[in-house]
């Protein structure tokens, strides 16, 4: 099986730092069932290509005890799929990571890229290439293989000629073939495990989260093992990264099978519209899951969203169509911001987890005592549930960056204290599908300023 991707971005050569090969040297791999060869076809300022040569051993294969691929004679040194992935990963591990020492500018630049599979395995054909490559931002020309050229009345084959056109970084077109590869595969050769969910969502991190067919590509790539598929995709949903397409259900208790973030945006809108609020805060913005739900919501007049992070706040500035009623600044929670006083509500939508549990007093001064907000909402994560989340190991928490997740009780005491020392009352609502014994997935705090009830 073959790969190429040629890039035209001058010196071309370039390509050889970010792939961590040189142009002028080939190199040879050993997989679990053959050979990966590396090498550059043509290699000029003006152009340069590198080639990615598979070559599988049949007999080996059936030593290696794959899950299905029990015959000699398959489809498997000829048609790229799931071997192709792992020739990916084994070959390009460094590129893979986004890391180049020499050139380390390189790895945020986007270059035109092109890349060939001259036969690719497409279970669904060329319609469902085209619906997994287009929304990253690739070209596609997907031409499906006749079963044989001499009888065209038999029809084509399951595998297509693929080739993808756009400017991207070589990390991420790296990464797209790494996951979709396998997805379009109708026959993975490995075992499917929880290690290999989370193979998928470090590799899909930035932009399966947000793919208008994330549910597909989970699905195909862990091969419909249902435990797994939901841990991921609940691991994505965790990720806030819905997209904007998905309509948030506007209800304090969501009781729909959907995604726990949308529960939280429609839990979040339907708390902010009861209040009356016209001009929001979205304190910790992130990348702006939030903000494009917002952004949906007329009556919101001025939408702030506020990040730490700058490099979140462009994913944010990028993602946000329209930007009108929003506007965007970088600060830490945990310092004062007079500038944020004098709105209607603020949100804290999985924020103060991510906060260091001696730095929430100073959250709690900057939030409640100096910007001052009409209503103030907490969304957090509830610890007792964590037990539901089948590969969740006992004592992990749902995001490495969290910093402590609470039970009921301990966010119960916290949100009181709050409200008590800051002038507010607070009420507590359970955010997802409660269990009997756990609670509710995701708990939100109501704060609403006592001062703005006496007037």
């Amino acid at each position: 099986m073959l790969l190429t991707m040629t890039t035209t971005r001058n010196p071309a050569t370039d390509l050889g730092f970010l792939l961590h090969k040189h142009p002028e040297k080939a190199q040879s791999f050993t997989l679990s069932a053959g050979k990966a060869h590396v090498f550059y076809p043509e290699a000029a300022e003006q152009r340069c290509t590198v080639a990615l040569l598979v070559e599988i051993d049949p007999v080996e294969l059936v030593r290696g005890g794959g899950t299905s691929l029990t015959q000699y004679v398959n489809d498997r040194p000829y048609a790229g799929g799931s071997y192709l992935a792992v020739a990916l990963r084994a070959v390009f591990t460094t590129a893979l990571a986004g890391r180049c020492a020499n050139r380390p500018e390189l790895v945020d630049e986007a270059f035109p890229l092109e890349i060939r599979v001259p036969s690719l395995t497409a279970r669904g054909g060329a319609e469902v290439v085209h619906k997994l490559f287009e929304p990253l931002g690739w070209q596609v020309e997907a031409k499906a293989i006749p079963l044989d050229p001499e009888f065209p009345q038999w029809g084509d084959s399951r595998y297509v000629g693929l080739r993808l056109t756009g400017t991207q970084r070589v990390v991420d077109a790296l990464r797209h073939l790494y996951v979709l590869l396998p997805a379009l595969d109708g026959d993975k050769h490995y075992w499917i495990g929880q290690d290999e969910a989370d193979k998928l969502l470090r590799v899909g991190e930035g932009w399966l989260a947000g793919h208008p067919d994330r549910e597909l590509i989970t699905n195909r790539y862990l091969e419909r093992r249902r435990p797994i598929v939901s841990y991921a995709l609940t691991r994505l949903a965790e990720a806030d990264d819905v997209p904007a397409e998905a309509e948030a259900r506007v209800t304090e208790l969501p009781d729909r099978p959907e995604p726990l973030a949308v529960q939280r945006h429609g839990s979040v809108l339907a708390a902010l519209r009861a209040a009356g609020a016209r001009r929001v805060l979205d304190l910790g913005c992130g990348g702006g899951a939030l903000l494009r739900v917002l952004q949906k919501e007329p009556s919101f007049t001025e939408i702030v969203g506020v990040d730490v992070s700058a490099s979140a706040l462009d994913i944010a500035d990028k993602r946000l169509k329209d930007k009108t009623r929003i506007i965007l600044k970088q600060s830490a929670l945990t310092y004062a911001d007079p500038s944020l006083a004098g709105y209607d509500a603020a949100v804290l939508m999985e924020v103060i987890e991510h906060v260091d549990e001696e730095r929430l007093p100073a959250l709690e001064h900057a939030v409640f005592g100096v910007a001052a907000p009409r209503t103030v909402l907490v969304t957090t994560p509830n610890a007792e549930y964590n037990r539901h989340f089948e590969f969740l190991e006992e004592g992990r928490f749902r995001h490495a960056d969290h910093r402590f997740e609470w039970t009921r009780e301990q966010f119960r005491s916290w949100a009181g204290g709050v409200a008590s020392r800051r002038g507010y009352d607070v009420r507590l609502l359970p955010v997802g599908p409660e269990s009997q014994e756990s609670g509710p997935p995701t708990q939100m705090a109501v704060f609403t300023s006592r001062k703005e009830a006496v007037a």
